[in-house]
């Protein structure tokens, strides 16, 4: 893909240094990769020692959910003494201004304004709107503090473990957290979980976040279709996207975990699900094409 150096007043740079705490929410829509691993792992290993490994500190693991910190003032805070950019942090530098310009565009075009989202690069933890989380948790995003956030060890896992390397991968993931934010903004996130509250069984709830996370990669898809309009995409670029989210499916990651895949467990999707509505958004480059809810 091609991509120039841009300076985001929407990125933060907190690796090597934490934030301050905000207030308690729940964050949705990690790409699936690190949260299902940390859920997978508790479940095999049969929780923590001491006093946890109970439910509650299982159902803190799972995709989708962060595990949350007393509340406090503020949110995320920029933290000097930052190290020194890399091609990995400055190309999400770039993609934080790209995919939402093009979404503000989108709004633009309805009569509504975009307001944008922050991402924050972070190693080992962070706190954030929703909590503390850990890199184990993977990418997600954070509605009370509109915030994306990402460990960019994520894609080392992602390229090394999984088999999808590339710059468009590194992108997918990113468009997909945008995705998250556009749903919030739209009030579709809120409906969504006021569905999974009144859900009768845990599967139908997960069937709810399946959908979300469905548009999320559709969404992640129309951004694509723009990137490719303006001639920017390169051979083999939507090749390296539809991989990344292939890997990301919730049966592609069971398997890796040697476990028996399970649908009713699934939160993010199948491998083919994922490719499948990531390509729709990218073949269409409509919106309103993205309606996983249908």
């Amino acid at each position: 893909m091609k991509w120039r150096r841009t300076q985001s007043e929407h990125v933060r740079d907190l690796r090597g240094r934490s934030g301050a705490f905000g207030p308690r929410g729940l964050a949705v829509g990690g790409a699936g990769l690190g949260g299902i691993l940390v859920f997978l792992l508790t479940v095999l290993l049969g929780g923590g020692g001491g006093g946890g490994g109970g439910l509650g500190d299982i159902l803190d693991q799972l995709p989708g959910a962060v595990p949350q910190a007393p509340s406090g003032q503020g949110g995320p805070q920029d933290a000097a003494g930052a190290p020194p950019p890399t091609e990995e942090s400055e190309f999400v530098e770039f993609l934080a201004e790209d995919v939402q310009a093009v979404w503000a565009d989108t709004f633009a075009t309805s009569g509504d304004r975009y307001d944008y989202a922050t991402v924050t690069l972070f190693s080992d933890q962070v706190q954030t709107g929703c909590g503390t989380a850990t890199s184990a948790v993977g990418p997600f995003y954070c509605p009370p503090d509109s915030g994306v956030y990402i460990d960019l060890a994520f894609y080392d896992e992602l390229r090394a473990r999984f088999g999808a390397p590339g710059d468009f991968a590194q992108a997918y993931v990113i468009a997909h957290e945008f995705g998250h934010h556009v749903q919030n903004l739209l009030g579709i996130s809120d409906r969504v979980h006021q569905e999974q509250q009144s859900a009768g069984t845990q599967e139908e709830a997960n069937e709810w976040s399946v959908k979300l996370e469905l548009q999320a990669d559709c969404f992640a898809g129309v951004w694509a279709r723009s990137v490719y309009a303006r001639g920017d995409l390169e051979p083999g670029d939507i090749d390296e996207g539809l991989t990344a989210a292939a890997a990301v499916g919730d049966d592609r990651i069971q398997e890796q975990a040697g476990m028996e895949v399970d649908p009713e467990s699934w939160t993010h999707g199948s491998a083919e699900q994922r490719q499948e509505w990531f390509d729709t958004g990218y073949q269409s480059g409509r919106p309103e094409d993205c309606d996983t809810f249908a």
